[in-house]
């Protein structure tokens, strides 16, 4: 996946590339902060299931919010320690833990298309557009709408 452009003449935005199951996502970089591979993650007795844990980083606190759950994808057998991408919002430290980290990518922002109408609405509630990339579509994740927990669980 080596889909780099530069569009000299209109804007353009770098994304960190993530995947998280089967499906490519895309964070701007300018929201995150740092990616790291979690070590003892502590549970949150009474917390929703999107929120793994609480662990130290560097001094910090920091949530950690597990993807799949977010997305209401099904847990992974694997062993292997999941990745995570640090966010900070609203002064608050999070961990997204994911699958794996890709690569830096900088698209022109008009290439960026609107949610399709078929995209998964779990997704879809927390994208902010898509980009077509090589046969495959990279879903923009909004990263105030992923942190929106709190609105999900009383939606419920």
């Amino acid at each position: 996946m080596t889909v780099t452009q530069d569009n000299s003449a209109g804007g353009a935005t770098e994304y960190v590339t993530i995947m998280i199951g089967e499906q490519l996502f895309g964070l701007p970089i300018a929201r995150v902060q740092d990616v790291f591979m979690p070590e003892r993650l502590t549970r949150v007795p009474l917390a929703s299931r999107e929120v793994a844990g609480v662990l130290n980083l560097r001094g910090r606190i920091v949530t950690a919010i597990d993807m799949r759950a977010r997305l209401g994808l099904p847990t992974t057998a694997s062993d292997r320690p999941a990745m995570a991408v640090g966010v900070d919002l609203r002064g608050e430290s999070y961990g997204l833990l994911i699958d794996s980290i890709g690569e830096v990518l900088k698209l022109a922002d008009d290439s960026r298309e609107v949610n399709p109408i078929n995209l998964d609405p779990r997704m879809a509630k927390m994208a902010a557009g898509v980009h077509r990339l090589d046969g495959q579509l990279m879903v923009v994740l909004d990263v105030d709408r992923v942190l929106d927990i709190s609105s999900d669980l009383r939606a419920a």
